[in-house]
């Protein structure tokens, strides 16, 4: 019988909390739940572990503050870090979580040195570039949570706007986790229809700047907290795609190396994702506005590393 997966998912705050309870629902995998803060992990763990019987899932659950506990896990989901509080400055905020996922990304390529590494850590480039250089692991293994998340919230607010399913809706979200993401409408789809053919350019615009700005806006509802219901089904999604080898292609922040003229940076791209990690970077041909927004979002990444680097 083949054995369950293993997923430790590290910060067990709203997001971490909600990733597992997706995880165990779905029966992906055995999960840990790590935190510094002791107690709280294990509490939410065995919360999920009570309403297994009501949710007909039969996963282990174990929440810890000892990263003993996730060895040989198969895939590491990494969520923790500081949020931005009022007074910090963006360096200060980098710093401050350069630090914190060295250390995680130091614990887990110690006890699970063959896992795939999702990264959700914000600023998410410049973070899913700490893991990978304090890993050692190769570029297949690390990636970071962007993408899919971005581009679903693109196809919400399409879904939204033109009063149809989101299952017909077909996006690509391309570049930095942040204000400079490049939507690409000519890859974006109504049930194969061009969303250009469907909407006039300036509610395009009005959707793409609300998709950049889509976590500030729950930031700003919310008013204590942020997202962690949509960031918790793309982690899952991604994660679904390793554990059962689906081979599908997601746009996900992962190295490139020349793919798209981008050399030795992290950056949203579409990917092939199944049970080796990034099978392949998917090459989208790419007209000449797109090139540049493209280029644009990734100067704003470079400067980025190289703030990792001077911090490393």
């Amino acid at each position: 019988m083949k054995k369950r997966a293993k997923i430790t998912v590290v910060g067990a705050g709203n997001v971490g909390g909600a990733t597992a309870q997706r995880l165990v629902e779905k029966e992906l995998a055995d999960v840990v739940l790590v935190d510094v803060e002791s107690g709280m992990p294990s509490g939410k763990a065995l919360d999920l572990a009570e309403a297994a019987p009501m949710g007909g899932y039969d996963c282990r659950l174990l929440g810890t503050d000892r990263y003993e506990e996730t060895a040989n896990s198969d895939i590491v989901i990494i969520t923790s870090g500081m949020p931005r509080k009022p007074g910090m400055s963006r360096d200060d905020l980098l710093r401050a979580n350069v630090d914190i996922v060295k250390k995680v990304t130091e614990s887990v390529a110690k006890h699970s040195s063959e896992a795939c590494l999702i990264v959700v850590s914000n600023p998410l480039d410049a973070m899913t570039y700490v893991a990978y250089r304090v890993s050692g692991f190769p570029r297949e293994r690390v990636m970071g949570m962007a993408g899919v998340l971005d581009s679903a919230r693109f196809c919400a607010f399409l879904s939204m706007e033109l009063d149809v399913s989101v299952e017909s809706i077909s996006a690509q979200v391309l570049g930095s986790h942040g204000d400079s993401m490049v939507p690409l409408l000519r890859y974006t789809t109504v049930a194969g229809i061009p969303v250009t053919e469907l909407l006039p350019p300036a509610r395009l615009q009005a959707l793409i700047e609300r998709t950049r700005t889509g976590g500030g806006e729950i930031v700003g509802l919310l008013k204590t907290g942020s997202a962690y219901y949509a960031p918790s089904a793309a982690i899952v999604e991604m994660a679904e795609a390793i554990v059962r080898n689906k081979k599908k292609i997601l746009p996900c922040t992962v190295l490139c190396q020349g793919e798209y003229k981008i050399n030795n940076l992290f950056t949203g791209v579409p990917v092939k994702l199944g049970s080796c990690g990034v099978e392949a970077i998917v090459s989208l041909k790419l007209n000449e506005e797109e090139t540049a927004a493209l280029a644009q979002s990734v100067d704003a990444i470079r400067a980025m590393h190289q703030a990792v680097d001077q911090i490393l």
